[in-house]
């Protein structure tokens, strides 16, 4: 790993919120993600999977989790399987964790390797009456590769017919919600990497350099800051092509005239920031860029006096279109008559703006949220609202990250340069 080390409390504060939402005499059963096949001999770089990151801190594949936090015997309360490898592996592939560097990370003090799992389990499993699995859950996505989680989950139905199996995703995705203080020290920090990024980009943009350019200077500063990459696929759209909301090509060349939407954010100890912001390739706004800019920053600005306790996302997100709506027909794309006539079944603004303003952050760049939930303290959220001019070939977006507090809430990049002026000046001393 390139990142410092986390605290241990952190993953034994997870494991203990994580036992006290569970059914009496339960098990869980969590394994580390796989290892993705590329092309050839070759794998994707090891991702772990967010779940189980969270509750061992262990970033290392071909793990596995076993809890069953009311077992008689404290040695099975929670036991950490890792594998053993060779003096061979070792030299091919590099090292990997001790039994008691993995106690060390994660604070889990039973740590076996791997081989030790299939004469373990009985153990666990005699003790139980039900059995939590974990598998993708996630609304809007569902993969068309089987996880290990998935695999793993039929062999063990199979091989324990008369247990009851409940669900863990929608009890991770509750304790994940609200993040303990070490999170958000690392969504911080990944923010911070992320502002150095773009206070790079703005020394180096200019008329000619491809979009590719630009994401190799953002992916150059997040290396050199020891992120683990990109959070998610950067979209750098210059000219119309800010107008496709989930643009990643960046093989376009950045002209003089146009503005450029940078949609990008690093990932550091596994925590995500997600930044956007709009600027001009030659350093300056025109005057119609500029009104719009304007625009988006002022809905900007009061979204996020928005974002309280107690407030509804949809609710949150029906008021932003409010004021987008406003700013509309100050920028002349509709008139209050128009949007009057065209509240149903949609509402006009949603031409120019057609996505959601708000979404949490953590672990994963869309992390884990209950949309029934409210805003509460300790949530992190990204609040981005946009404008999409398509025939204009004008698409402007700006986003933070908010985390929620008891009193309101704290900008995690609010030192991030936004403002129109500021831009155009860092751009103007390019040394």
């Amino acid at each position: 790993m390139k990142y410092n080390r986390i605290s241990t409390d952190l993953f034994i504060k997870n494991r203990s919120k994580l036992g006290k939402k569970l059914l009496p005499e339960s098990a869980i059963i969590l394994h580390s993600n796989d290892e993705m096949h590329r092309n050839g001999d070759q794998n994707f770089r090891f991702r772990q999977s967010s779940d189980f990151f969270y509750l061992t801190g262990v970033d290392q594949e071909k793990s596995i989790l076993l809890m069953n936090p009311d077992h008689p015997e404290e040695k099975f309360r929670e036991i950490l399987f890792i594998m053993n490898t060779s003096p061979e592996q070792v030299t091919w592939n590099g090292y990997r964790l001790s039994l008691s560097e993995a106690a060390q990370i994660s604070g889990i003090k039973n740590v076996k390797w791997l081989d030790d799992y299939e004469k373990v389990l009985p153990e666990i499993l005699y003790r139980s009456l039900n059995i939590y699995l974990n598998i993708q859950e996630h609304i809007k996505y569902r993969p068309d590769v089987e996880s290990r989680d998935v695999r793993k989950a039929k062999e063990i139905q199979s091989a324990y017919p008369l247990h009851t199996y409940k669900r863990l995703a929608p009890v991770l995705s509750d304790i994940r919600m609200i993040k303990e203080p070490e999170e958000i020290s690392l969504i911080k920090t990944s923010a911070a990497i992320t502002r150095d990024a773009f206070l790079r980009v703005l020394k180096f943009t200019k008329p000619g350099v491809m979009e590719y350019e630009v994401e190799a200077e953002i992916s150059h500063e997040f290396i050199r800051q020891a992120a683990n990459g990109h959070a998610y696929e950067p979209i750098i759209a210059c000219g119309a092509n800010a107008c496709i909301l989930h643009y990643i090509d960046n093989n376009q060349q950045c002209k003089d005239g146009d503005l450029l939407l940078m949609d990008f954010g690093a990932e550091y100890g596994n925590y995500a920031a997600d930044l956007t912001r709009t600027i001009p390739v030659n350093g300056t706004f025109n005057p119609r860029q500029a009104n719009v800019f304007d625009a988006n920053l002022r809905v900007l600005r009061e979204a996020i006096k928005r974002m309280k306790p107690g407030v509804l996302l949809s609710d949150f997100n029906r008021e932003v279109g409010s004021l987008w709506e406003e700013e509309h027909i100050r920028l002349g794309l509709y008139s209050l008559k128009d949007a009057k006539r065209n509240r149903q079944p949609q509402a006009l603004w949603t031409k120019y703006y057609m996505h959601g303003t708000s979404h949490s952050i953590g672990l994963d760049v869309h992390d884990a949220f209950d949309k029934t939930e409210t805003f509460r303290p300790g949530m992190v959220f990204s609040c981005e609202p946009a404008i999409y001019i398509v025939e204009e070939g004008l698409g402007i977006r700006l986003e933070n990250d908010i985390l929620i507090t008891e009193n309101g809430n704290i900008d995690l990049t609010g030192d991030i340069p936004v403002e129109r002026e500021e831009i155009e000046a860092l751009m103007a001393r390019k040394s």
